[in-house]
């Protein structure tokens, strides 16, 4: 897939997920076979950009090409200033956020709730193109609702405005992450626009990877919950994609050894405090399904240093691993 001068190669993206997709994961997630990672929502408020949060947001240093930013707003002005502002700061792409359906950016009718006036997108979406020399995208959900399904629309005007790619997530705004993805809107997206378009929502596992590919159309897919905890779900999509094979589960010594990298990368990039903090959830997503997961996050989240942290970490998937051999030793 093509985004402006940018070939994503593998065409899998990692979801933009606010408190997630920070620089560390992306990184990670690169690393293990994602094509493209865009950055978690950053405010279009230039009264917050000089907050450590956002500045941690905004630290692209090390990233592979091309580097995209997602910024969230409802004033063209302001998102347009918003969008010169991450360019200056290494943006090489800018994605714009009308997926979003959490009741405190919709409130402020950003994320999603943009869907309901569809003029005020085309002036958004204009007013941003114009501002940046780089390719723009959009991120949208299929519509506000299930009675108000206008992604086919949203897509018209977003092509008409000039974005260079479209990711669609099958949900409407009210379903929120519940239920499950519908793909017969996105496809019909993909036939009505000539731009990019990116299918998003439940795909979790190769078989399904393929499946909405099938089903849609579309020219990249998009990962995002699915990834917490299996950031490699990215190298056995493209493998699959390939060579029609599945690649085996990481015994839990790989996932280990992945966690530990993932968790001393966030140590060393927000500092012992905050990164241990940060690290809990990411321990919790890793230990997700497996033996012991419970007793495990009540152990390590009491960890209130980088050093206990990594060590009880590395002893719980250990131990895990040893409980995979001495298995295989006795099936065998």
């Amino acid at each position: 897939m093509r985004i402006g001068s940018y070939i994503i190669e593998p065409a899998l993206v990692l979801a933009p997920m606010a408190g997630v997709t920070d620089k560390p994961f992306r990184l990670l997630c690169r690393s293990l076979g994602a094509g493209y990672a865009v950055s978690e929502m950053t405010t279009s408020d230039p009264r917050l950009w000089k907050t450590k949060k956002s500045q941690w947001r905004m630290d692209h240093v090390g990233e592979s090409e091309p580097v995209g930013v997602q910024i969230a707003g409802a004033d063209p002005t302001v998102l347009a200033d918003a969008a010169r502002y991450n360019v200056d700061h290494g943006a090489q792409i800018i994605d714009i956020n009308m997926g979003c359906p959490a009741k405190k950016v919709c409130n402020v009718w950003a994320g999603s709730a943009l869907l309901q006036d569809e003029p005020l997108v085309g002036r958004i979406l204009a007013a941003v193109v114009r501002a940046v020399d780089v390719p723009v995208t959009l991120k949208i959900r299929t519509g506000w609702s299930a009675a108000n399904k206008n992604g086919v629309a949203i897509a018209k005007i977003a092509e008409d405005a000039g974005i260079k790619a479209l990711a669609v997530h099958g949900r409407t705004r009210d379903m929120q992450y519940s239920g499950i993805a519908e793909f017969e809107t996105v496809a019909a997206i993909k036939q009505a626009v000539r731009i990019p378009v990116v299918a998003n929502g439940d795909i979790d596992s190769p078989l399904k990877a393929r499946d909405v590919l099938h089903k849609t159309g579309a020219d990249a897919l998009m990962i995002g919950r699915a990834a917490q905890g299996r950031p490699w779900i990215f190298r056995e999509i493209s493998h699959y994609m390939r060579t029609g094979e599945i690649l085996p589960e990481p015994t839990a010594r790989d996932a280990g050894e992945i966690l530990l990298g993932h968790i001393a990368g966030l140590h060393a990039f927000y500092g012992e405090e905050a990164g241990v903090r940060i690290a809990r959830k990411h321990l919790g997503w890793y230990a997700k399904g497996r033996p012991e997961n419970i007793a495990f996050r009540e152990v390590v989240n009491r960890a209130q240093t980088a050093g206990d942290q990594l060590r009880l970490a590395a002893e719980y998937f250990a131990a895990l691993g040893e409980g995979e051999v001495a298995a295989k030793t006795q099936a065998a």
